[in-house]
């Protein structure tokens, strides 16, 4: 694996290295903005340099607006608060943003919740299929992106299928039109050792081809007894001209992760005479010998083309392939609490190989058009996406079962098992189809309608790759028509009214207690609110109320009892009625030349069928916020402090955690116009807390520090 690294890395900077000579004219050619029709009224050549300076993300919708006049609330982390603030890992950069929750409930293993329910779709550059079971194995190093966009709310108009929670969506770090980058290199707690480096490269003289090449590598031990972590992250990506309208954008990454000693499954902190044990932070049920390795590759290949002034086409096309590679232990109670004396674990031993191919290929066409005198804007599209998924697991010939002593343990009370051969697990497929349009629609100076509608057809075959195969029937192709509409209303230039409506529907990967898998599920949302701009529009505040209703969504209900059947022993779920309600507030922007702030409050209220609070293990009340300053009187030192607080917590089987605020700080300095040196300090004040309570508990990282420097080069 390390060869085919290098090997990636040396053809990717061979690329870069094409365009020595191109800097001159490159400098005068980014400054050329995308085609304007000639004197005689043709169309002079686009030129893919002012395609560059004015991307824009296109959202909720599909349709390239801003955030203000989206009828959805979205916040963004963007590039520099990623670096400020240290956030090298998606998961810890998703828990300071406004409305999410992170459930790491093991060390390589996560989900996250948005207004009540969990967060199953995740896109790259707004491209992207469901997670399994809303799960994510691994972190993203945030290096390879330019910002994070969190999406709260339905999200069907972006795929067909959907909850009421929300949407992440990555953007890559893509070509830029000069010469340079930086490398980076950090130090800090638990021996971590981080290098990056980040290089643009204009390739032609005429600024229509160029290339960048992303790298970064980190290795470090943990707070958690014997867990290490290493991973290193690959990415180039190219683009430019193809004839006088198109543009050819093509890029590659790879990840390899490897992390011995991991947790799988969580801590059991319940005794059995109902009191709550308090172990230390670093307590873990791994063992030595127990590994998780993950190494992935995606490439992906998008060509645009202008057909007129306002119209282009538009394809895309993402391979994805992963690899995981396990030896695990799997530590719980037969009894589902501790003895009062902390013994009565018991380990189950897990050894397996899988692998996931998704494809995902998109054609659009968008543009303006004018409609009883006014301009409005289209979207037009068809999509498919494939999944395909594998799992071979080695059975444990001995040491199955066997007693764990008093908990917390060391790294060696277990003894490896002798593995079984090789033998097929789960097989798993899915393929969604679907045809989307979205516009929006002029209808008065102020007013705007915000429509679309998606059309899918949804076939799976086989099990999930974290559920249970449905052992006694099929599951039938499935096939949904999706409205969404929004109205926007400007009061003034500075504020906007909004209101959306949509259905939502997403099929589910749980099984009943015969076997089959749960219907899929179906509802509503709807969102209200205002938003408004600032000094000068640097500074966004949103305000909305979400209500949603969910009917049939799987809620764990208990184990089959079925001796003598394939599915004994297995979850089984059944289908629940839920309503999500709240509302949200967020502020961010600048709020001088050098300082800036994000503050959110999210508010939330969660129903069951019988009308009482459920899904207890989502706070109700959460504040995050980010706020930096440059000193005035010393004008190279940059300061902030980010955190995130949120109301107390109470899993299913009685485990407790009271309310609880995290802060971090970073102290930033000047040395040069080209070097800077950084200090991160997480948790400042040391707060000992469980970090997720839907699958366990697990404890949070205590105070930890970095110092980065980073250099332009």
């Amino acid at each position: 694996m390390k060869q085919q690294f290098l090997m990636t890395a040396c053809a990717l900077a061979a690329v870069l290295a094409l365009g020595d000579s191109a800097f001159a004219q490159s400098q005068t050619q980014s400054q050329t903005q995308t085609a304007a029709p000639g004197a005689d009224g043709t169309l002079e050549k686009i030129v893919v340099a002012g395609k560059r300076a004015k991307r824009v993300s296109k959202g909720a919708t599909g349709l390239a607006m801003d955030i203000k006049d989206t009828p959805q609330t979205i916040s963004t982390i963007d590039r520099e608060d990623l670096t400020n603030f240290g956030l090298t890992g998606s998961n810890e950069a998703l828990g300071l943003a406004t409305g999410i929750n992170v459930e790491q409930y093991e060390t390589n293993r996560a989900t996250f919740n948005a207004r009540g329910f969990d967060i199953q779709l995740t896109q790259v550059d707004g491209l992207g299929m469901t997670n399994s079971w809303g799960t994510v194995v691994g972190r993203e190093d945030t290096y390879l992106f330019e910002r994070i966009e969190l999406i709260r709310g339905a999200n069907g108009l972006l795929t067909g299928v959907g909850n009421a929670s929300g949407t992440i969506n990555y953007i890559r770090k893509r070509p830029k039109n000069e010469d340079g980058g930086e490398v980076s290199f950090s130090l800090g707690s638990y021996g971590l050792k981080r290098a990056a480096i980040d290089y643009n490269k204009v390739l032609t003289q005429d600024g229509a081809w160029a290339g960048r090449f992303v790298a970064v590598t980190e290795d470090k031990d943990s707070y958690l007894r014997g867990l290490k972590d290493k991973r290193t992250s690959i990415y180039g990506v190219v683009d430019g001209q193809i004839g006088d309208n198109g543009v050819l954008t093509l890029g590659i990454t790879a990840v390899d992760s490897k992390q011995d000693s991991p947790t799988w499954g969580s801590l059991t902190l319940l005794r059995a005479n109902g009191t709550q044990a308090d172990f230390p932070v670093g307590s873990s049920t791994s063992q030595d010998w127990t590994y998780w390795n993950t190494k992935s590759y995606n490439a992906f290949a998008e060509y645009t083309h202008r057909l007129s002034k306002d119209w282009e086409a538009k394809v895309t096309y993402n391979y994805r392939h992963s690899n995981e590679a396990t030896k695990l232990l799997y530590a719980y109670s037969l009894t589902g609490v501790l003895n009062n004396d902390d013994t009565g674990l018991v380990g189950w031993p897990y050894r397996s190989l899988g692998a996931t191919d998704n494809n995902v290929l998109d054609a659009n066409l968008n543009g303006k058009f004018s409609a009883f005198g006014r301009e409005h804007t289209l979207l037009v599209g068809l999509s498919q996406s494939r999944e395909k998924t594998a799992v071979d697991t080695f059975a444990a010939t001995t040491h199955m079962l066997d007693p764990l002593p008093a908990f917390p343990y060391g790294g060696n009370v277990y003894t490896e098992p002798t593995w079984g051969p090789r033998s097929p697990s789960t097989r798993g497929s899915q393929t969604l189809t679907r045809l989307y349009a979205a516009s929006r629609l002029t209808l008065t100076d102020a007013l705007h309608a915000v429509v679309g509608v998606n059309a899918v057809k949804l076939a799976r075959d086989g099990a999930s790759i974290y559920g249970n195969a449905a052992t006694n029937t099929t599951y039938p192709d499935t096939k949904e028509t999706s409205p969404y509409v929004g109205l926007t209303y400007d009061f003034t230039p500075d504020v906007l009214g909004y209101v959306s409506y949509s259905n939502i529907f997403q099929n589910q990967d749980q099984t009943d207690i015969k076997g089959a898998y749960l219907d899929p599920m179906k509802g509503v949302n709807t969102e209200v609110g205002v938003k408004a701009e600032w000094l000068n529009k640097a500074l966004l505040t949103t305000f909305a109320v979400f209500s949603a209703k969910q009917q049939g969504l799987a809620t764990y209900a208990g184990k089959i009892s079925a001796p003598g059947t394939a599915i004994d022993g297995q979850d089984y779920y059944v289908g629940q009625d839920v309503k999500s309600k709240g509302w949200e507030v967020e502020v961010t922007g600048r709020i001088t030349a050098d300082a800036k702030a994000t503050v959110g409050y999210t508010h939330l209220m969660l129903t069951g069928p019988d009308g009482k609070d459920t899904y207890l293990w989502i706070p109700r009340d959460t504040l995050n916020f980010r706020v930096d300053t440059r000193v005035p009187v010393l004008p190279a030192l940059r300061l902030g402090v980010g955190g995130r607080w949120q109301s107390e917590t109470n899993a299913t089987n009685g485990t407790h955690q009271g309310a609880f605020m995290t802060a971090n700080a970073f102290a930033s300095y000047e040395l040069t116009r080209d070097a800077t040196v950084r200090l991160n300090v997480n948790n400042i004040f040391d707060r000992k807390y469980i970090r997720g309570l839907a699958y366990g508990a697990t404890y949070g990282a205590p105070r930890t520090f970095a110092v980065t420097l980073d250099y332009k080069i």
